[in-house]
């Protein structure tokens, strides 16, 4: 998330002004306003949210937390050497949800109001997965009644609202989800059964997350994979949710892309130790599509492999193995503006299908026609041919290899889940938190021994929204990178 100096109530009110287009137009004669259009409204939330998600997989603590980046310098992200992140950008994006449901509200056009639900959920979910307590059910109404300073709430309810909320949008957009303008719609050009769809599948995503504290989550997705006419899920990656790069200016540009990374940042971007070796045991064809051979192996005082990564948290990592020339970084792959095979996505049919796995490895639902086999296999492939690699996967027997092959366990799972959601937001680190897998090691120049699981909150709420921060202390704990939110502990 990029730094603004503002804070989540008196944002919304400067986003509002700001961000919202058609705002002075609507109050320049309040006896005589304007009708404005929520359809602009769902482009800018749709394209803001994927492409900051993105971003903050691929070039923030996200992506090294995930352990698929190692910074060589300027590596604060992987020494855990972390102060207050700023969280404006996500109240900004939700603000311009709330503008778009006002408007279609106003104009009687209930989709919108109903696919707002799915992008509000998105982003208040994501918040409070990176912070546990945040202002929610007293945020975003610094215009309607003045409050610029929101009380916290826990994150228990707020998952809970989340979670009716997503189901809400889906019911409202089986019954009411004609409309939505296709040209308006970046990520399913209109389709409300692909807004359902999403609506699903991201309440699986979050029912798993909190499982283990939220005593219904189970029975709730058993009922969502029991009824495909009332719930329907993503079945392939024709359902996934993203969006494409247009590769024309900074903001609608992949984050690696040269408008966004000048070469020096991409230079000292490496690839991780820990993808390059997982992807090099299995013999996996992502390796060559995603991570650059190094320029020389002669010389290398470590690793002569072609394909060298480079550990977190090490002493000069500049001089590792070597020097540069014989460490890897990402390859031209992600070295564009407009990838080719590359989209900012919400949630892939990859994810679902791994989801269902790991839940039906438990033992805790089923899926009829499916074994957590088979839906373990499924997210494999989906991501190989989301890459154009399933051909390629199937030459090198890789389903075959002992370490692929299905074997029951979650580090197993976790870990090809992990290689599947690569760059992808910060799903990898939140499986990691959750589960311990992948492995992780926390490298020998790190500020702490464990990994941060949350990030701080903002330090202008304590100069603007002092005693509800005080307040939010007292019922979540320590403003500290280690206190373990709701579902964590």
């Amino acid at each position: 998330m990029k730094p603004y100096k503002i804070i989540a109530g008196l944002l919304t009110a400067l986003t509002f002004a700001s961000c919202t287009k058609d705002f002075d137009s609507i109050n320049t004669n309040p006896n005589s306003p304007s009708v404005t259009r929520p359809e602009y409204h769902l482009t800018e939330a749709i394209t803001q949210t994927a492409y900051a998600y993105a971003e903050n997989g691929f070039a923030r603590r996200p992506a090294a937390l995930g352990r698929y980046i190692t910074l060589i310098r300027n590596n604060d992200y992987e020494l855990f050497r972390w102060t207050a992140v700023e969280w404006s950008d996500i109240y900004q994006r939700a603000m311009i949800v709330k503008t778009m449901q006002q408007e279609a509200t106003s104009t009687q056009q209930p989709a919108y109001v109903a696919a707002g639900k799915v992008l509000m959920a998105f982003n208040f979910a994501y918040l409070t997965d990176l912070y546990g307590d945040v202002p929610y059910s007293k945020a975003l109404q610094s215009v309607e009644n003045g409050n610029i300073k929101p009380t916290y709430d826990k994150q228990e309810d707020i998952y809970n609202s989340l979670l009716a909320l997503l189901k809400e949008a889906n019911t409202e957009l089986k019954n009411n989800g004609a409309g939505i303008d296709a040209k308006a719609d970046a990520m399913f050009a209109g389709d409300a059964l692909k807004w359902r769809k999403l609506a699903n599948s991201l309440r699986l995503r979050l029912l798993l997350r909190c499982a283990k504290k939220y005593p219904a989550a189970w029975t709730e997705m058993q009922e969502i994979l029991n009824n495909k006419t009332a719930y329907p899920i993503m079945e392939s990656n024709a359902d996934n949710a993203e969006v494409p790069y247009l590769g024309v200016k900074k903001d609608d540009s992949w984050a690696g892309g040269p408008l966004n990374m000048i070469d020096n940042d991409f230079l000292k971007t490496k690839a991780s130790k820990e993808l390059v070796d997982a992807l090099l045991s299995r013999n996996d064809p992502r390796l060559e599509l995603w991570i650059a051979p190094v320029a020389s192996t002669e010389g290398a005082t470590i690793d002569k492999n072609k394909y060298v990564g480079i550990p977190h948290a090490y002493t000069n990592p500049g001089d590792y193995n070597g020097g540069e020339s014989h460490q890897s970084t990402l390859s031209s792959f992600f070295r564009q503006n407009k990838p080719t095979l590359y989209k900012a996505s919400l949630m892939l049919y990859t994810e679902v299908c791994f989801i269902a796995a790991e839940a039906m490895q438990q033992g805790k639902v089923n899926l009829a026609g499916n074994t957590a086999e088979s839906m373990y296999n499924n997210g494999i492939k989906s991501s190989l041919e989301y890459y154009g690699l399933q051909a390629e996967a199937q030459r090198r027997n890789y389903y075959e290899q002992p370490v692929v092959k299905y074997n029951g366990t979650l580090e197993q799972l976790i870990t090809q889940k992990w290689l599947a959601m690569t760059f992808r937001g910060a799903e990898g680190w939140f499986d990691f938190r959750r589960t311990g897998y992948p492995a992780f090691v926390v490298g020998p120049m790190a500020y702490q021994k464990t990994f941060p699981v949350r990030y701080a909150w903002p330090s202008t709420e304590q100069d603007v929204n002092i005693d509800n921060y005080r307040a939010a202390i007292n019922a979540f704990g320590a403003d500290d990178i280690n206190t373990k939110m709701w579902y964590l502990r």
